[in-house]
């Protein structure tokens, strides 16, 4: 089974509240994009942002610019279904992260829950962390939160990578400041708690 057919399949299978991810509130993420201190009409993306609630949230507060990206149309699907008439301010672009063509240095704030632990293989991450490089701008900020080291050994049927701060940081490399990290534990709709790790990062050069 491709990527994409393994998670257009769990959206169809189960409700959005349900996936073990979801957050009522994305609450870390929403206090490290307010702690950049980029402005309401900075560009923000949330990759692998699907049917997250980020999205409202940072609508709620006031930010303008926003684009999420998901591999899922059904979970773009949902959240827009969830927004009503807010999800025409929203840009969304169904698309796999590690092949998507996103404009050069267009955003000021890259979010990612989730997506970056499912990266297995070194390829994978390569690809990934050269698009963070192409499409964040100089100076912009980049948020990415992984399983922690003592985090699952797989997630939805599927092998993820785990991290500690240093770990994740490392992907990234000297390109990438390490400004800030923090765990999370996150309850599961099924009452389970999953540790999380959330670096904080500033992308460097010209």
């Amino acid at each position: 089974m491709q990527p994409k057919d393994h998670w257009e399949k769990v959206y169809a299978n189960k409700a959005t509240n349900a996936v073990s991810w979801f957050q009522p509130h994305a609450d870390t993420s929403v206090g490290l994009i307010k702690a950049t201190g980029a402005a309401l009409d900075a560009s923000i993306i949330d990759v692998g942002g699907g049917a997250s609630t980020l999205v409202d949230d940072l609508l709620a507060l006031g930010y303008t610019n926003l684009t999420v990206l998901d591999l899922s149309a059904a979970a773009l699907a949902a959240a827009r279904q969830r927004l009503g008439s807010k999800a025409s301010g929203v840009h969304w672009i169904e698309a796999d992260i590690t092949r998507a063509s996103l404009p050069d240095r267009e955003f000021d704030i890259w979010h990612d829950r989730a997506v970056f632990h499912f990266l297995t293989s070194p390829e994978e991450r390569a690809a990934y962390v050269q698009a963070v490089f192409r499409a964040v701008k100089p100076g912009g900020h980049v948020i990415v939160a992984t399983f922690a080291e003592d985090g699952p050994n797989q997630c939805s049927g599927l092998p993820v990578m785990r991290y500690r701060p240093d770990e994740l940081h490392a992907e990234f490399g000297e390109a990438f400041t390490l400004l800030k990290h923090e765990k999370e534990a996150h309850h599961t709709p099924s009452g389970t708690v999953q540790q999380f790790v959330y670096c904080y990062c500033r992308r460097m050069g010209t």
